[in-house]
């Protein structure tokens, strides 16, 4: 069901159609009442109707070019007019002018009234486009004229003028119906354009809003899936890793043995296998590195105790060696304590402690 609403014209007021089922089932003056869509319908004598060839590939083309057109067809400053461009699917594009002040008091009178149009059609549109000539027809009390070209408030003088003399075919009221329930239906010019198009009110999509409540439920569902089943397979690799070096560690330790903190149990058999502090073998390996570094020196005595000192018997033949060595065995990162040296038989001779740092 549509509502077609008249907007005043001199000194008439609103009136009203209301089409159902292709046809009109009610009409009446003043605004109707009911949540039916309404379409408003601008006087004939509101509106000046052109036809010209617009651009048709670009909207902000043909808009520009439509202004022109106003500009030189109008007496009117472009700046205060509405213009707006409809389509035929023939060639020439109609083009509706209307003054911007009227546009703007139709809309608000209709606002405080309750009722936001969702289109404002001109009445000579309503009109079917003949194929030659004029046709005329009254639409809810207002004759208006259109030919293929032109359309326009029906008023003798004009008329003719118009015309050229031709006396346009007169539809009867069942035609002028049929012809405004069709132009509704599928409107070639819609003068809510540009600044007074309608406002799409946006309401909230309460499915689309649950339907991506789940699908973000859903996502994070599978997020934290995904990060169980990383934190198991770290957790199972985690088990594997400890077997493996229970199992290895089984193997460096003596036989039988219960493994219970591999770590520590292995440093200790470590500790027995190469002697405390850094080991006979690596303490013993420095010091006669040393040694061999240290030209005219000696290993007189070798004591390697349960702490890992090492005690040394030192002869060389100048004490400044002594210094020397001392030196070199500092340098390979242990540390020396110096006894007391004495020179005999052109000798001097004494004692090194080495301690692990």
């Amino acid at each position: 069901m549509t509502t077609l609403l008249f907007l005043p014209a001199g000194d008439s007021g609103y009136r009203w159609w209301r089409i159902a089922d292709e046809r009109v089932v009610a009409q009446g003056d003043g605004v109707p009442p009911g949540d039916a869509p309404v379409v408003a319908i601008a006087p004939a004598d509101a509106v000046a109707l052109h036809w010209a060839e617009l651009p048709s590939r670009s909207p902000a083309q043909a808009s520009a070019a439509a202004r022109i057109l106003a500009a030189e067809a109008s007496a009117t400053p472009v700046a205060d007019l509405h213009v707006a461009i409809g389509d035929e699917g023939q060639g020439e594009r109609p083009i509706a002018v209307v003054d911007g002040d009227m546009m703007r008091a139709w809309l608000a009178d209709l606002a405080a009234a309750g009722v936001d149009p969702a289109a404002v059609l001109p009445a000579p549109m309503l009109l079917p486009r003949p194929d030659h000539g004029f046709v005329r027809g009254e639409i809810a009390g207002f004759p208006a004229v259109r030919g293929r070209a032109t359309g326009f408030a029906d008023e003798a003088r004009l008329t003719a003028l118009v015309t050229g003399g031709e006396v346009p075919a007169t539809l009867d009221r069942a035609a002028v119906q049929a012809a405004v329930i069709a132009a509704v239906a599928s409107p070639a010019l819609d003068l809510r354009q540009g600044a007074f198009a309608r406002r799409r009110r946006r309401a909230i999509d309460w499915p689309l809003v649950r339907r991506l409540a789940l699908l973000g439920l859903a996502i994070l569902g599978v997020t934290l899936a995904i990060d169980l089943v990383r934190i198991a397979r770290y957790s199972l690799a985690a088990d594997a890793l400890t077997a493996r070096a229970d199992a290895l560690a089984r193997t460096g330790l003596p036989r039988g043995e219960t493994v219970t903190d591999a770590d520590r149990q292995l440093d200790e058999r470590l500790s027995q296998v190469r002697g405390p502090g850094l080991g006979y073998s690596a303490t013993v390996a420095t010091i006669y590195d040393a040694v061999r570094a240290t030209p005219g020196t000696e290993l007189t005595a070798f004591d390697f105790q349960a702490n890992g000192d090492l005690r040394l018997g030192i002869s060389c033949e100048r004490e400044a060696l002594a210094t020397d060595l001392q030196r070199a065995i500092t340098a390979r990162g242990l540390d020396v304590r110096a006894g007391v040296f004495q020179a005999t038989g052109g000798r001097v001779s004494g004692e090194f402690t080495v301690t692990a740092p």
